[in-house]
């Protein structure tokens, strides 16, 4: 069977795997990929996003990761470009092997086409997990929805632990709920690394590279080593708290608000300003509404003009000084708030006296930098 070509149509974000399309001239094609002997000077075509696989008797013999027009000869050893790809070399001595039978009629010869594309809009959810909040202080359940994608990093890898030897093509439906599952187990304990950065939850969807990279290493095992996927990417729609945390986030905040002195006096103020209000309408006369309010108000020790007072002489706050970061962005905190990198090192150390140096001794009391 002479000028056999051998191709793949683009393969679109459903197909993970398609076995090769053979012709014999312009007008007639198998579709079905009944006739699986690969002859000497066959034409294999790879297009881009592609990685061609060559199949014998069920191992991997041969494969390109750059798109071309390729002749198969049993002559010669396999072409193994690998298109940048890490580790595809390394791979193929783990689990597929040299020609050993000289591509002989008698022998069972496939090609199968691995998409390399990212494959995106893949639906997870966050449903009730941990978060160690680091603008309240206490831990938080989060939950919220979004996608992630990914792409086959090792195409041999996933040949030959998820999809070996499929009749025409494998679709993503065949793995969705499987990787779903681990993925949102693995959410948690990325996440509960992501906290250790100093982050507020609400602040998550900004790092979602960052998230990508914990999940990447919490999956590494079963996903990247084994099945050859790795996440590109994750991004998160919504972000919030269940009830009981937005209940305590609520009684933080509303207890944080009146540790400033006017804020207090303010809403001393208000509670005055109604119960001179309940007064005036006191059925026991106005004047012992008034009597009774200017008690209460005296066994509180003080009113809404002293802490009024108290906040204008409180000392004055000074702005924490910014540093600018590589990126540009200008923070107050220890990490970026635009690409996260930590702020860097000033030079400044404590002396065991308590003195603070930038030099390598104390001005203080001489003793050299630990």
């Amino acid at each position: 069977m002479e000028g056999i070509y051998i191709y793949c149509d683009a393969m679109d974000g459903d197909t993970l795997m398609q076995k090769g399309v053979r012709k014999t001239d312009e007008r007639s094609s198998n579709t079905q990929g009944s006739d699986n002997i690969i002859t000497n000077g066959s034409k294999i075509a790879v297009n881009e996003g592609q990685v061609m696989l060559i199949v014998e008797n069920g191992k991997v013999v041969d494969y390109t990761a750059e798109a071309g027009a390729y002749t198969y000869d049993t002559g010669t050893e396999p072409s193994l470009f690998d298109g940048g790809f890490q580790g595809l070399k390394d791979s193929f001595k783990q689990v597929g092997k040299r020609f050993t039978f000289g591509g002989q009629p008698d022998n069972d010869q496939r090609v199968y086409y691995i998409n390399s594309k990212e494959i995106m809009n893949n639906k997870v959810g966050i449903g009730d997990v941990p978060f160690r909040d680091s603008e309240f202080g206490f831990t938080v359940k989060i939950q919220g929805y979004g996608n992630y994608s990914y792409r086959i990093s090792d195409p041999i890898m996933f040949y030959t632990n998820v999809c070996a030897n499929v009749r025409d093509s494998f679709k993503k439906s065949a793995i969705d709920e499987q990787l779903k599952a681990e993925v949102q187990s693995s959410l948690q304990p990325a996440l509960g690394k992501i906290a250790l950065k100093g982050i507020a939850y609400d602040q998550l969807p900004l790092y979602t590279k960052e998230i990508a990279e914990e999940l990447n290493d919490e999956l590494s095992d079963d996903w990247t080593k084994l099945r050859g996927i790795s996440v590109v990417s994750v991004a998160f729609a919504s972000i919030t708290v269940d009830k009981e945390s937005a209940d305590k986030i609520a009684q933080f905040q509303e207890s944080r608000v009146y540790t400033n002195t006017q804020m207090m006096g303010a809403r001393l103020g208000a509670a005055q300003a109604s119960a001179m209000e309940k007064a005036a309408e006191n059925p026991n006369g106005a004047m012992g509404g008034f009597v009774g309010m200017g008690m209460a108000m005296n066994a509180g020790g003080t009113n809404a003009a002293q802490m009024f007072a108290m906040g204008n002489n409180a000392p004055k706050q000074q702005a924490p000084e910014g540093w600018k970061c590589v990126c540009g962005n200008v923070n107050t905190g220890k990490f970026c708030s635009e690409c996260g990198k930590p702020k860097p090192d000033d030079g400044k150390w404590v002396c065991e006296c308590g003195a603070e140096n930038t030099g390598k001794f104390c001005s203080e009391c001489g003793k050299p930098r630990q």
